[in-house]
């Protein structure tokens, strides 16, 4: 999982971490145990992804809920960034 420079604080500075599992919420549920402070920025009480909060697999940008079911090879790219927003 890559990680821009705005969320690496919360993952001891590293720029990629490393996630297991077969779809994107076991991927986050992994991340969670392994960095709970970057997780806390990434998802709410209820385990939804944050709404000014993108994520990326192999490059195509998901949305809902239901996106969390989506299917993760072990070769998949996972990118997580702060949305970005202003005038």
């Amino acid at each position: 999982m890559v990680l821009p420079t705005a969320l690496r604080a919360a993952a001891d500075g590293q720029r990629e971490v490393e996630a297991q599992g077969a779809t994107l919420r076991e991927v986050l549920d992994d991340l969670g145990k392994r960095l709970p402070t970057l997780e806390r920025r990434v998802r709410d009480e209820s385990g939804r992804v944050r709404p000014h909060v993108l994520i990326f697999v192999d490059g195509v940008n998901l949305h809902g809920p239901t996106d969390l079911d989506l299917a993760i090879s072990t070769d998949s790219e996972v990118f997580i960034a702060p949305a970005v927003s202003g005038g």
